[in-house]
């Protein structure tokens, strides 16, 4: 089968035209001999399927950051049959830079002119066929969007891959060109496509030279008789000019642009309010803020609130409190619940209905006592105490993808570089910090686009902190049980106000690695912001589904094997007896939990606790296996737990953590305290070993241990001042020490660089 890469620079719509070639066909794996994402698919859009690959986003092929190396590497290496190069017809010159360090490479191109339809509403228009003359392969027009043009993109792509074809240079008549065709020729039966390494070797590629030692030393020889009237002996600048000169002078006339005067464009009157200095940043805590109202409030018009106000000012008809209009599976007596809290409670009522069907069912059939309790609370219990927030995770992921693929995310970036760079790092880190919102993993992963290695070092280490997926359900599980067990609170201002928690924690994790271990200088921050776009549908749902998909899979393995062994453990003792739920506190799990719950007596949710406290700390345990765990354990254990309380119904996610709560003693701090202590922990095994895989050599075990001290630190002093306030004159003591010892060792040391703030 024919296979087909597509490269581009990022924001260019590679994305969108990959799940609109590969569908539902894509998967994902690793690149060979790197922990790194890979996505692979077929196209069968085509007059015959093909195997698309979906390369890194880049801005070029130089070894700036992994993942221009293994974009490179990949189209060297593993000779795909063409490689599709996606531009951004908006962004026209600053897109084709790239194409030019492409047309070097022996290997068929074909160039597809992306995001013609805004090209078209713009009024700007690309006569491709002059363009195409000119650069001497195939360009085609497409809207990866609504589907325009793909097909001939694949005809032409599978057409060009049957013919085999030389790199060309764009700097022939420059000063340089000699020396290019002199090293090409020496390397011509050294490897594939000489000319692309004989210009990167005179730019003095770091990876060229290690590899081609001896064509790097006759490059040298050149070099050292080079002298050019404007760049002197600064090769890699001379390229790049020449490079935009030639795309200037050859492909710059295929392009049409419409007089607009000063008019500006749709996206530059959107920008004067999403990025303005002052506006920017509350309003995107203000969309994150609603964000999480959508998603998690039960009282979604604020009608509880309302309420209140009215009872305070004597308006008793504000209040709807017994209103049965208001009541039942989609409502509460305070009002209407949000759209994700609907969804949740609507699966909740089937899950529980199956559960109990189930359990129902076995006694029926007089099936013995172990065998209901392992699939009514050991399979089906703590399954579905996952599954029952898949609807709200979804909602989250739907938002966040609108926001990315509409371009607003990209602004984001841009507007926190300022205040990124106060901390040490660049705006560029932002991006795979707020895809941890979404998984840790391609999060960690993503953080090959910054350039310096400290500033990975850093980011890698924090983006577990920016609550992943896997978290949210013991966010809103322990969100919701602890409204119910206390009577106060919002579920979406608690569970905002966990992630703002997280992000603080992050950015001041941040200034204490910059400042003292990881300090370095700063890159600079550069990064093309797309037009605004409306996202499309079919991307999104796909974007969903891989989610979904991987939730459900997740569910099905990892945490169903846990959930089986947490009820086994749960209900037999050392000598192997079977033990009914009455007697738990004789299980093996019991006793281990029993053993370890002294360890979080600092955080509140240790020795401070009744004989069932044990349940939190095993939870926090199984949740380094998978955070879905943690949730999966009180589903499990809830039941039997609370046996005591006449709790005879199944129990899951939010009524499981009221019930737990009610039994265990543990108090509000104490609960802040475990949701901050599994947000901030060791992540789950697979982030573990993607940071394992990105992180630098002799970092990954440091990282471990920051990740353990910094959540035991931060849960514990929320604890403590929660619990007794006293205690925070002793924690700003510490806090003040502290600070007071970093600035007095970076002044004493001598390798101490300082960070310029931009």
């Amino acid at each position: 089968m024919i296979t087909i890469a597509l490269a581009g620079n990022p924001n260019c719509g590679k994305t969108t035209l990959f799940n609109a070639l590969t569908g539902a066909t894509a998967h994902v794996g690793n690149w060979p001999g790197v922990t790194v994402d890979k996505r692979e698919g077929v196209c069968k859009k085509g007059d015959k399927p093909v195997t698309v690959v979906d390369l890194p986003g880049i801005y070029s092929l130089s070894p700036y950051t992994p993942e221009e190396v293994i974009a490179r590497n990949y189209i060297l290496d593993s000779k795909p049959d063409c490689v599709i190069n996606i531009v951004d017809s908006t962004n026209l010159e600053r897109n084709l830079y790239l194409t030019t360090q492409f047309l070097e490479m022996d290997v068929p191109i074909v160039v597809a002119l992306n995001m013609t339809d805004e090209l078209d509403k713009r009024g700007d228009r690309i006569d491709s066929k002059l363009l195409e003359e000119r650069i001497g392969v195939p360009v085609v027009r497409i809207s990866a969007f609504t589907g325009y043009g793909i097909k001939d993109l694949i005809n032409r792509a599978v057409a060009a891959a049957g013919r085999p074809r030389k790199g060309i240079s764009v700097l022939a008549g420059t000063s340089i060109s000699d020396a290019v065709s002199q090293v090409a020729d020496r390397m011509n039966d050294e490897t594939q496509s000489p000319v692309f390494h004989a210009i990167k070797l005179l730019e003095g590629d770091s990876v060229e030279r290690s590899v081609h030692k001896k064509s790097a030393s006759y490059a040298d020889k050149l070099l050292s008789e080079f002298d050019d009237p404007l760049f002197g002996n600064d090769i890699e600048a001379l390229v790049a000019n020449a490079r935009y000169d030639y795309i200037t002078k050859h492909f710059s006339p295929a392009l049409y642009r419409k007089e607009t005067g000063n008019t500006l464009t749709r996206s530059e009157k959107i920008d004067r309010v999403l990025t303005n200095k002052w506006a920017g940043i509350p309003i995107f805590a203000a969309i994150l803020f609603v964000i999480f109202h959508i998603t998690f409030s039960e009282d979604f018009l604020f009608l509880g609130a309302m309420g209140l106000l009215g009872r305070a000012w004597g308006a008793e008809w504000v209040c709807f409190e017994g209103n049965a209009y208001f009541e039942g599976l989609f409502g509460s007596s305070a009002g209407i619940m949000s759209p994700g809290v609907m969804l949740a409670n609507l699966l909740n009522g089937i899950t529980g209905a199956v559960q109990g069907g189930v359990s129902g069912g076995l006694e029926a059939a007089g099936a013995a006592e172990w065998a209901v309790g392992f699939v009514g609370d050991g399979v089906l219990g703590g399954l579905f105490a996952v599954l029952s927030f898949l609807p709200q995770i979804l909602v989250l992921f739907l938002f966040f993808s609108i926001l990315e693929d509409s371009g607003y995310m990209a602004r984001v970036a841009f507007i926190l570089d300022r205040i990124f760079r106060r901390l040490g790092l660049s705006g560029r880190a932002f991006m795979p910090m707020i895809m941890g919102f979404g998984c840790s993993i391609p999060a960690m992963i993503n953080t090959r686009t910054l350039a310096d290695a400290k500033e990975r070092t850093s980011t890698v280490r924090v983006i577990p902190f920016f609550s992943c997926g896997a978290k949210l359900p013991i966010l809103t599980a322990m969100a919701g049980g602890m409204i119910g067990a206390f009577g106060v609170g919002d579920a979406g201002l608690i569970t905002f106000l966990m992630y703002l928690a997280g992000m603080i924690t992050a950015f001041v994790a941040i200034i204490a690695m910059r400042s003292t271990t990881l300090r370095g200088e700063l890159t600079p921050f550069i990064m093309e912001l797309p037009n605004y776009r409306m996202p499309g549908f079919k991307s999104t749902m796909l974007h969903l589904w891989d989610k979904c998909k991987h939730f459900i899979k997740k569910a099905f393995t990892v945490i169903l094997a846990s959930t089986i062994i947490i009820w086994f453990l749960s209900h037999f003792s050392w000598n192997w007896t079977f033990l009914s739920d009455e007697v738990m506190d004789g299980s093996i799990l019991a006793s281990i939990g029993m053993l370890i719950q002294p360890l979080f007596t600092p955080m509140g949710f240790g020795a401070q606790l009744n004989s069932a406290g044990w349940v939190f700390a095993v939870a926090a345990i199984t949740g380094l296996i998978a955070k879905e765990n943690v949730i999966a354990t009180f589903g499990t254990l809830a039941a039997s737990v609370v046996s005591g309380f006449a709790l005879d119904e199944a129990l899951e996610g939010v009524d499981a953590v009221e019930a737990l709560i009610g039994a265990t003693g543990v108090s509000g701090a104490g609960c802040i305290a475990f949701i901050l202590f599994n947000m901030l922990t060791i992540p789950c095994f697979a982030a573990v070993a993607t940071a394992r895989g990105e992180l630098p050599k002799g970092k990954f075990g440091w990282t471990l241990l920051f990740w353990a001290i910094t959540s035991c630190s931060v849960s514990a002093m929320i604890y403590t001042v929660g619990q007794f306030v006293w205690p925070i004159a002793i924690w700003l003591l510490v806090l003040a020490a502290a600070a007071t010892a970093v600035v007095i060792w970076n002044k004493k040391n001598p390798l101490n660089k300082e960070i310029k703030s931009a």
